[in-house]
């Protein structure tokens, strides 16, 4: 959810819902999506949402509010893939158009579209958002920490253990190992561990992906996948470029070697110093206590958090 202020005014728009979205109407979620994001300082659609409206074929549930003349000026996408854990909610306001009942209008249509259980994110953890949710019905469930650091500072070197090699990622080799590592690593997260080579190749094709900057440790000798550092550059015009931590795992059975610290020093130092940045970015659960102590351990400050709120 985006900043939405539950607070009277003019009535709010025509709330519309549409199982597929025209290319034309897409362009116009992503504007908003941008605009949205400006003003908050936080974006309000996240990755996975980003890559299903990109793909004409990804069932959703979209809602969408306008004025009289069509401008488009609210949004909220439903992820029904996973009825067993309720429907996924992502939801954004125009800020010119805040304060007026938009927010509560689409929040209303959801739980009305949903009829079950939801799981909405407020990305930013905006006071506005959290008063809606309350107003509402809906529980905070799960707060995910994004930390930053900057790379102009001194960084621990990356010493690889004895009878341990990084290489890049080579795509199309590397997929199916990565994947069951990836999944072993995160087999407790409620996304990260549940992808599917077609979650993992529709990323490979995505603009921002470089294999040279997805990093893998492997054993010298059997060349068995010990863990992983892929990381992602955004780039974004009128922003300043920033690298991100985008996914950090371990295979269990390499647990307490040390290798999450080395991978994390060698795909820091690779964005400082192969894509030129200055910083870096991070999104951790919070109830991962172990790796925000370590993050915290390599120079990264809680920068702001995103809230999942349930509702039923």
């Amino acid at each position: 959810m985006s900043s939405t202020e539950p607070t009277s005014g003019p009535a709010p728009d025509g709330i519309d819902r549409a199982d597929r979205l025209t290319p034309d109407e897409v362009a116009e979620v992503l504007a908003l999506a941008r605009t949205a994001g400006d003003a908050d300082g936080a974006d309000p659609l996240d990755e996975h949402v980003l890559l299903r409206l990109r793909d004409p074929e990804a069932p959703a549930v979209h809602l969408t509010a306008r004025t009289i003349d069509g401008t488009l000026t609210g949004y909220a996408h439903l992820d029904t893939t996973v009825p067993a854990e309720g429907v996924g909610v992502e939801m954004m306001v125009h800020p010119a158009y805040r304060r007026r009942g938009s927010g509560r209008a689409l929040a209303r249509g959801v739980v009305a579209a949903a009829a079950g259980p939801l799981r909405a994110w407020a990305h930013g953890d905006h006071p506005s958002a959290a008063a809606l949710a309350v107003d509402l019905g809906f529980s905070r469930a799960r707060v995910l920490f994004q930390m930053r650091r900057p790379l102009t500072a001194e960084m621990p070197a990356p010493v690889v253990p004895d009878g341990v090699t990084l290489r890049a990622f080579r795509p199309g080799e590397d997929d199916e190992p990565w994947l069951a590592v990836n999944n072993a690593a995160f087999a407790q997260h409620p996304e990260q561990g549940r992808w599917t080579l077609d979650d993992l190749r529709v990323r490979i094709a995505e603009p921002w992906f470089d294999p040279a900057g997805f990093l893998l440790a492997v054993d010298s000798t059997t060349g068995r996948l010990l863990g992983f550092h892929w990381t992602k550059v955004h780039e974004r015009p009128g922003s300043a470029r920033i690298g991100e931590v985008y996914v950090l795992g371990v295979d269990p059975s390499a647990h307490r070697g040390g290798l999450g610290r080395v991978l994390t020093a060698a795909g820091l130092t690779h964005l400082r110093d192969e894509r030129g940045l200055d910083r870096v970015m991070l999104y951790v659960d919070e109830s991962n206590t172990a790796a925000v102590a370590l993050y915290e351990r390599l120079g990264f400050a809680r920068w702001c958090a995103h809230v999942s709120y349930q509702l039923g």
